[in-house]
């Protein structure tokens, strides 16, 4: 079966697993990104200053980070049918708290909480490999993923106009509960519409839990370098909410966060040990091998593209507004251009990944993506509107097809770790958006842009070093049998 045999008008099968996953990362997208475009009015609402607008933004996709490595171990054990019920029904009740906070501190508490929902991404990507074969798994990823990541977008367009059709100081507050509603709805509508597996077919789970198994000794050196920017991410943020931040934690709290950070890093890599130490004393067969060098190029290539996208995401609309001076609907209007490319960007990046090769598709995104926020970076006052967005929506036609092309692989290293290595890459992407974040709160937008299209040229030549997915990869059935699954 070719890759543009996938049939979306049909609601039964494979498709309908497909539909019915990509709308529950929709709307994990809308509950996440519910505040971007509200934010010129909660800011009026609730006296907030730049700086603490800014808190937000990060604190956003803070958790994030280390919730797409948990979640990640979850669903390879849970399955995904279980994961994004639960994780649907918890972000609706943590939305329902910032709509209610009356304070910055509990607005502050309610957003790092929600960065949890974010981890969403990585249960979807589990069940739809679980669902479509290696010929189709780009497309699908990328349908998933591009669909679901609309989210930002739509709630970018709807919710400003829900708030002032609602009305009143407090319109925004209402327009953020209606959100948490769907998710809780959603949450059960998922649980009893679909199955972790087509009816007769496996659900490999890790050989071991705590960590994600390597096959080597170098492997096992480079997961644990892999691990470290995630910490060192998590580190940024507290000391951006340190006294010498924006003094949201004291230095002793602030200390304390980072010893804890320290003994977590300390935890991990004791697991990393328990699950791996067979490997400095045998072998591990070459049909159960895989090179974890393919996870780290994946990984860069994440923050490069899907880090960019979130950072972008949460500064556009107040880019929009103070560098051409339209009202806050028109802004959020004019920057959900960003996110809209999603509906057939990140698709069509999946779908040449099938067609073409997935490096090469990979290669191509990255080039695109230096050259599209170079352009960014030019953007000012002086501009005609039109040609803003215009360029804005062509940077993200790459960036998001970067991200098809990054999850068109994911699927196709070690099938029973596929939600690990989906966290681990997910997560590099909030660690991307937390160092640009906290990168434009020192600079302006213009070199916030370039700094982003730096790091995509950076990543290019990384994916250079990464093999193309090709052969058949090996997992073991309960009986103790091997089964052969196509990479290709």
């Amino acid at each position: 079966m070719s890759a543009s045999r996938i049939k979306l008008l049909s609601f039964s099968g494979n498709s309908r697993i497909l539909h019915m996953t990509w709308l529950a990362f929709f709307i994990s997208f809308v509950v996440w990104f519910n505040h971007a475009p509200l934010l010129i009015f909660i800011r009026e609402s609730m006296g907030l200053s730049d700086q603490q607008i800014s808190t937000l933004l990060i604190l956003n996709v803070a958790l994030t980070i280390p919730a797409r490595i948990v979640v990640g171990m979850l669903v390879d054990k849970f399955g995904p049918r279980v994961m994004y019920s639960l994780l649907l029904g918890f972000s609706s009740l943590i939305c329902f708290f910032f709509a209610l906070a009356d304070s910055f501190e509990q607005m502050a508490l309610a957003r790092f909480m929600l960065g949890f929902v974010g981890a969403g991404f990585v249960i979807g990507i589990r069940m739809i490999s679980e669902w479509f074969p290696a010929k189709q798994v780009g497309l699908a990823e990328g349908i998933y993923g591009g669909w679901g990541n609309f989210g930002s977008a739509a709630a970018a367009m709807v919710l400003p106009s829900l708030a002032l059709l609602i009305g009143g100081e407090h319109g925004w507050r209402y327009a953020l509960g209606i959100t948490g509603c769907v998710a809780l709805v959603y949450s059960f509508a998922y649980y009893f519409s679909v199955s972790d597996t087509p009816k007769g077919s496996t659900y490999f789970k890790p050989k071991k839990s705590g960590a994600m198994e390597v096959t080597s000794k170098g492997d096992f050196v480079l997961y644990i370098v892999m691990s470290l920017p995630l910490y060192a991410a998590l580190a940024l943020l507290v000391w951006k909410l340190s006294p010498q931040g924006v003094s949201l934690l004291s230095a002793g709290a602030s200390y304390g966060v980072y010893g804890g950070l320290l003994g977590l890093f300390a935890w991990q890599l004791y697991h990393i040990v328990k699950v791996n130490k067979d490997v400095f004393h045998k072998p591990v067969p070459e049909i159960h091998r895989y090179k974890f060098k393919q996870v780290a190029v994946l990984n860069l290539a994440y923050l490069s593209t899907f880090g960019a996208e979130l950072a972008v995401v949460s500064m556009l609309p107040l880019f929009f507004n103070d560098t051409f001076g339209i009202s806050p609907v028109q802004a959020g209007l004019l920057a959900s251009a960003f996110a809209f490319m999603n509906l057939v960007s990140r698709p069509s990046g999946g779908y040449l990944s099938d067609k073409l090769g997935r490096k090469k598709t990979l290669t191509l995104s990255l080039a695109g993506t230096t050259l599209g926020f170079y352009l960014m970076g030019q953007i000012n006052a002086d501009w005609l509107l039109p040609v803003a967005v215009l360029v804005t929506m062509c940077c993200s036609l790459f960036v998001q097809a970067g991200q098809g092309a990054v999850f068109a692989i994911v699927p196709l290293i070690k099938r029973r770790l596929t939600g690990q290595i989906a966290g681990m890459t997910g997560a590099y992407g909030n660690v991307g958006a937390v160092v640009f974040l906290t990168v434009l709160s020192f600079v302006s937008p213009q070199v916030f842009f370039w700094m982003i299209g730096t790091m995509a040229a950076i990543t290019m030549l990384a994916v250079q070093l990464m093999d193309e997915p090709s052969g058949q990869m090996a997992e073991v059935l309960p009986d103790g049998t091997v089964q052969m699954i196509d990479v290709h």
